[in-house]
């Protein structure tokens, strides 16, 4: 089914990445970062299914070749910034509707990242992933690596979006950070649905916590890719192993808080049942985990040949969202 998956994360020099980098792993592409001189070469991929960039409508007309490409755009956002910690750009990343054909998703992603690019005024680098063999076969998405500043036809001015400063958003009648994602996140599950309907389909995503919509149920843990990767190799994760333990304790709370409620007057919950099901749960969450996605290009023989294609982009992307 459907699932609804919008993450929303900085490109910051603080945490060792580039924009460079981030567009060549996501466009499969081979880009070198002229501040660093680093070579970033992911043109092996083979599961980019789409890529490209998109401007704000009113530069369209503009002519504006430098933007249009990759490697232009990406090194003169980096140019853009002064600090050592800065944020060069703004990901986001999600997952599309395997109901939909190729086609529907390729149309439902674009009208979003127009939507971004027009919303803040800022350069959007499209590229839609297909599932990894191996992985889960349902797992398509997109990345939207979108600019932190503003684009002109000249290059790039104050920052944008979700990077502009607190006071210029109060001075423009914008919303704060918290609300603009959830915005976002609320415009993403309104476009997708719409495409659902349109195609005919019954499916639905919803933007808001299973509390929000009135569903009991403990929400599944996400895993981290590393600790995925290490299991996958037949490596014991720690941090896995804590993350599941954890999980089985909230839903065996979670269950007997249930029992206790349906529980009869003068009768004691069936304990037993529920320990029970927390441990079907649980058995389930492993499964899932088991079946993971494949190693990422860190773990590629190929890829330790070539330690200048060596990112924390490998860690930041592609990851399965069933987890």
């Amino acid at each position: 089914m459907a699932i609804f998956h919008l993450q929303i994360k900085p490109v910051s020099r603080g945490a060792g990445r580039s924009a460079p980098a981030a567009a060549a792993y996501r466009a499969g592409e081979r880009i070198r970062d002229e501040r660093t001189g680093v070579l970033h070469n992911h043109s092996r991929r083979t599961d980019v299914m789409h890529k490209e960039i998109l401007l704000p409508s009113r530069l369209q007309a503009a002519g504006i070749a430098w933007a249009a490409d990759r490697a232009s755009l990406w090194n003169a956002a980096e140019r853009a910034e002064r600090r050592h910690n800065s944020r060069v750009a703004r990901e986001y990343q999600v997952a599309l509707p395997v109901e939909l054909n190729a086609s529907q998703r390729l149309q439902l992603v674009r009208s979003f990242a127009r939507e971004l690019a027009d919303r803040h005024n800022v350069a959007v680098d499209l590229a839609v992933h297909a599932p990894r063999a191996g992985g889960d076969a349902r797992n398509y998405h997109a990345h939207l690596l979108a600019t932190s500043r503003e684009i002109t036809p000249l290059g790039f001015g104050a920052k944008a979006g979700l990077d502009m400063q607190s006071g210029e958003r109060r001075r423009r009648g914008l919303p704060m950070g918290i609300a603009e994602i959830k915005a976002l996140r609320e415009r993403w599950a309104m476009r997708s649905n719409e495409a659902l309907a349109a195609s005919g389909l019954q499916v639905r995503i919803d933007h808001r916590s299973l509390r929000a919509q009135g569903i009991d149920r403990e929400p599944l843990p996400r895993l981290p890719a590393a600790a995925i990767y290490m299991e996958r190799r037949g490596v014991r994760s720690e941090i896995a192993e804590r993350i599941r333990e954890g999980y089985r304790v909230r839903v065996q709370a979670r269950l007997e808080r249930a029992a206790q409620r349906s529980a009869a007057p003068g009768q004691e919950p069936d304990l037993e049942a529920v320990r029970r099901q927390a441990r079907e749960a649980w058995l389930q969450l492993r499964a899932r985990a088991q079946a993971g996605p494949q190693p990422s290009p860190a773990q590629h023989p190929a890829a330790e040949r070539n330690r200048s294609a060596m990112t924390p982009e490998h860690d930041a992307a592609d990851r399965d969202f069933a987890l």
